[in-house]
């Protein structure tokens, strides 16, 4: 029988007004879940696991301010939401708690759901014409041209605590180079670097500065814009304008937005996770070095086992539906659950059989809004870790793997820090063999796009390197 909002199948009492309706698994005296505090951060794959057992291939869950919603957590309920947009969209002008007024205006989901006019938050021929324009214009860069890009990047970032002996591969290594790596893409200023490293950071955590954070980001890349359309480069933004798909400017900003931030996060998150999984886990380290799994099959076992983003914000029901036996209303919002999807028993009874080189993974989600830069992701990562690998062969964690700490935020559950050590280089020795092949990315006009003139803070001139004073920026000294 199918639970109303006014019985309940189990004879429990229904849930309240605004809170989903749903079919009991069984089902949790206290009410629906909290998708964020402490569980969460403690575990949240233990988490999953619970509402799974409770309620299936969908659970009810509160978001941030105790908003009700659906956590997808089926592997095949997921592909079902994301690949039909007529029954599940991404336009969150559906959403009927914000529409009925029940989402503060300080809620740090609102940077992350709030319409724009980009083809992540459209479905149909409008979304087609904008994505067109994103994918198009990332095909337009050269792979082989950003995997040498990435590598001298990478020897710079190794350069600064290769003589050491010991670094923290989270802030010094995977949490910058995605970075450094997609402001240069987009076509941007060096002085961005360190504050918008910063905003992206503190929005993706969902902060109580979330949206102030948000805001400068825009702003940045409205000045972007604006310098591009009077001085194009050989970039993304610059591509971005130019392309017949005749964007305005507000699209233009939230697409490079879009681009900036999902790059980042994911690309940051895969090479944390890579390394983790590489520190903590000899079978699968022996097998990358025993040449019996390749670079970038053990990046897909990572994006099985730990994919960079976590959940994804969302979808909304178009109409009354039915998910996996729940009750499903118009306007509902559903959370994607690509880490649950992922270990959904249905389609991995044995999480410890190996799956690398299987991309059936939903790391990047999947259907109309799959994400279209995925390859420029995994050629940052794995070009990325190779070339610390490849330097650094010996490194190893400086504290158990279990006492390493993770922060759990809107999208993804990342490592706090990463610390390592390893045999220190010769202090004369670093940089200096890779000095001739690899020079300053910054006077490589051939691979880089054309820095901001125009609305872009000056770039710090002198001795010292900008991204060494990012580096001492983000350490705090």
């Amino acid at each position: 029988m199918t639970a109303t909002p006014h019985d309940s199948a189990d004879g429990l009492p229904a849930p309240p007004p605004g809170c989903p309706a749903h079919i009991p698994g069984p089902r949790s005296q206290e009410g629906p879940t909290r998708l964020y505090g402490p569980e969460v951060e403690h575990d949240a794959p233990a988490l999953y696991e619970k509402l799974r057992a409770e309620h299936g291939g969908v659970a009810p869950v509160l978001v941030q301010g105790d908003v009700p919603a659906w956590l997808v957590l089926g592997y095949r309920e997921n592909l079902d939401v994301s690949r039909n947009p007529t029954r599940f969209s991404r336009d969150s002008r559906l959403w009927r708690e914000a529409r009925e007024g029940r989402v503060a205006i300080d809620n740090p989901l609102l940077p992350i759901t709030m319409w724009q006019p980009l083809c992540a938050f459209l479905d149909g021929e409008e979304a087609k014409r904008l994505r067109v324009a994103v994918t198009e214009s990332l095909n337009r860069m050269d792979r082989r041209g950003i995997r040498r890009y990435v590598t001298r990047y990478a020897d710079q970032l190794i350069d600064s605590f290769a003589a050491r002996g010991h670094a923290d591969l989270q802030a010094d290594f995977a949490g910058v180079l995605p970075m450094l790596v997609m402001t240069k893409l987009l076509g941007m200023s060096d002085s961005y670097g360190p504050q918008l490293l910063d905003a992206a950071r503190d929005m993706v955590q969902g902060t109580e500065t979330a949206i102030a954070s948000n805001a400068f980001i825009v702003t940045a890349l409205r000045e972007l814009v604006a310098a591009k359309k009077e001085l194009p480069g050989d970039d993304f933004a610059s591509w971005l304008i130019a392309h017949g798909s005749a964007l305005g400017d507000e699209e233009l900003v939230e697409h490079l937005r879009l681009v900036l931030i999902a790059a980042y996060t994911t690309t940051g998150n895969l090479i944390a996770n890579t390394l983790h999984m590489v520190l903590t886990d000899q079978r699968f380290r022996g097998n990358l070095a025993g040449g019996h799994m390749t670079l970038p099959d053990a990046l897909e076992q990572v994006l099985w086992d730990a994919p960079p983003f976590t959940a994804v914000y969302g979808r909304w029901a178009t109409g009354d539906t039915e998910l996996a036996g729940h009750r499903i209303k118009e306007g509902d919002m559903l959370v994607l659950g690509l880490a649950a999807g992922n270990a959904d028993p249905a389609i991995r009874p044995d999480p410890s059989v190996p799956v690398h080189g299987n991309r059936s993974h939903l790391a990047f989600s999947g259907g109309p809004h799959e994400c279209p830069g995925q390859d420029i992701g995994r050629a940052i990562a794995d070009t990325g870790v190779d070339a610390l690998l490849a330097r650094l062969p010996d490194l190893r964690l400086t504290v158990d793997g279990g006492e390493l700490r993770w922060r759990t935020s809107l999208l993804s559950r990342e490592l706090v820090s990463l610390p390592v050590e390893f045999t220190p280089m010769d202090p004369a020795a670093v940089g200096q063999a890779h000095a001739a092949g690899h020079p300053d990315p910054a006077s490589d006009d051939a691979l880089l796009p054309v820095p901001v003139t125009q609305g872009a803070a000056p770039v710090q001139s002198g001795p010292v390197p900008w991204w060494q004073g990012l580096l001492r920026w983000i350490r705090g000294v």
